[in-house]
């Protein structure tokens, strides 16, 4: 399946794309994809459901805005340098474990929503990635029984303040989690819907340039092996996010560096798991009023 989530930013209903590509809201199964939805078996049953439901149900505007498909999780778990080429493009080693750090889930928004440049911030960056969505608690696992414990996939743009991020003391976590730097969607694939998520396209495009072209093949540490590494610091709860890195061709890679700018568009797809835009405004221009 293909879990949306629609309307208004904060009042958001769950929804379902059918094979045909017609949008569904399904709000007479469930409130919303969240924490207890996945604890649930809420996939499964929702699946079920459709199969005599999805004829009847009311039938979601091709223009109505989407949400990010899942609510506010407990947590981000963002992994940093875990394609091979961003590593060298980085001038950094490659990682004997994985790097992990943490990524705010207020800073999550729609696919489509505006990405905002935060107060003084100057160094604005993308990274196209693709985002595993945990479906059970998970603490402990094995890399074995790691995908037991996925619900499915999504694409997320993992937007980075460089500036904040590197240039301040302390951890990542600033530059990471400004407000509208985690668009999600436009849907969460559930797993059965993709073949092998270790072979799929990923790109990103700024004003219709291509700037990151990659595949999840170039993975340094694989999805089982970042799920069991992950659950054995954490419990991982139903509709947590493992971040899973980005390929090269980030703004801090570039020489000189390049930097969003209010005015850019940003466009970034994965193989599956759709496409989706943000168009770049600054922090005074949307608080001018």
């Amino acid at each position: 399946m293909k879990l949306i989530r629609f309307g208004e930013a904060g009042n958001e209903k769950p929804g379902v794309v059918l094979s045909d590509g017609k949008r569904v809201d399904v709000s007479a199964f469930c409130r919303d994809y969240d924490e207890a939805f996945f604890e649930n078996d809420g996939i499964d049953e929702l699946e079920k459901w459709l199969i005599d439901q999805k004829d009847e149900l009311p039938e979601v505007s091709p223009d109505m805005r989407l949400g990010p498909p899942i609510k506010r999780p407990s947590k981000i778990v963002c992994i940093g340098l875990n394609y091979a080429k961003h590593a060298k493009e980085s001038g950094m080693d490659i990682p004997e474990e994985p790097v992990l750090f943490f990524k705010s889930t207020s800073a999550i928004v729609g696919p489509n929503d505006d990405l905002i440049i935060p107060k003084n911030g100057t160094k604005a960056d993308w990274e196209v990635e693709l985002a595993v969505v945990i479906g059970k608690k998970a603490s402990y696992v094995s890399v074995e029984e790691a995908d037991d414990y996925i619900a499915g996939y999504m694409l997320h743009n993992d937007y980075s303040e460089r500036g904040f991020q590197l240039e301040r003391s302390g951890q990542w976590v600033k530059g990471k989690s400004s407000d509208t730097f985690a668009p999600i969607g436009p849907y969460l694939a559930t797993k059965d819907k993709i073949e092998d998520p270790h072979d799929l396209n990923l790109w990103l495009k700024v004003n219709d340039e291509t700037m990151q072209e990659g595949n999840t093949s170039d993975f340094i540490f694989n999805i089982p092996q970042l799920v069991s590494y992950v659950s054995q610091f954490m419990s991982l709860l139903p509709g947590d996010i493992i971040s899973t890195g980005t390929p090269m061709g980030v703004g801090l890679g570039m020489d000189p560096p390049r930097y969003l700018q209010p005015g850019d568009v940003v466009e970034l797809g994965i193989d599956g798991l759709g496409e989706s835009h943000q168009l770049v405004k600054s922090y005074d221009e949307v608080h001018s009023n």
